[in-house]
């Protein structure tokens, strides 16, 4: 049974990747699945892989389901589609994009094809995790979830009370603050 290790890249960022291992007759909601998986994405949304050629081109499309947009040539359902029978060379690409809204891209290329099995793996699984994934629905750093919530606690998303933004009352014309300020007396800009 040959098994397959995929690089996946994000679009937007190519020294975001994750390794994926699968076997060969897994099939592509098997990848999906994993993908979502390795860059912490949940699974609410509709999806889709397209065949591709060595400049990221999109062919045939392998879907999550049949969507109602125009096709050039009927989808393949991921499901239904086992991964190897859409390999059909050894440096085989593919477009995966998650969440039509959002139009989450990432590129997939596959990188290295075993005739080992490894017994102590689960497959499909994730082999190596490169660069902080971007966040599936807003700020993600180096503090992760807990941000996220102060962020939402305090809205620091707008401008906190009794402090103007540029431009609003309370600046002075030329000399570049205000009048309270001016209470020093010295009257010297530092």
């Amino acid at each position: 049974m040959a098994i397959l290790k995929f690089r996946v890249y994000f679009e937007e960022d190519d020294s975001v990747y994750r390794d994926v291992v699968i076997r060969h007759t897994q099939t592509f909601f098997d990848l999906h699945g994993s993908i979502l998986k390795a860059f912490e994405f949940d699974s609410k949304h509709g999806a889709t892989f397209y065949r591709s050629n060595d400049n990221w081109q999109r062919g045939r499309e392998i879907t999550l389901e049949v969507y109602e947009k125009p096709y050039k040539a009927a989808p393949l359902l991921m499901k239904d589609t086992t991964i190897g029978s859409e390999i059909k060379d050894t440096s085989q690409k593919f477009v995966y994009v998650y969440d039509f809204n959002k139009n989450w891209t990432f590129l997939v290329a596959l990188i290295n094809v075993s005739k080992e099995e490894n017994p102590k793996v689960s497959y499909p699984a994730t082999a190596r995790t490169e660069g902080i994934a971007p966040s599936q629905y807003g700020t993600k750093s180096l503090l992760g979830e807990r941000f996220a919530d102060v962020e939402e606690k305090y809205d620091l998303t707008k401008g906190a009370e009794g402090f103007s933004e540029e431009g609003e009352e309370g600046e002075s014309s030329e000399a570049g603050h205000t009048e309270e300020e001016d209470t020093t007396g010295g009257g010297e800009d530092f």
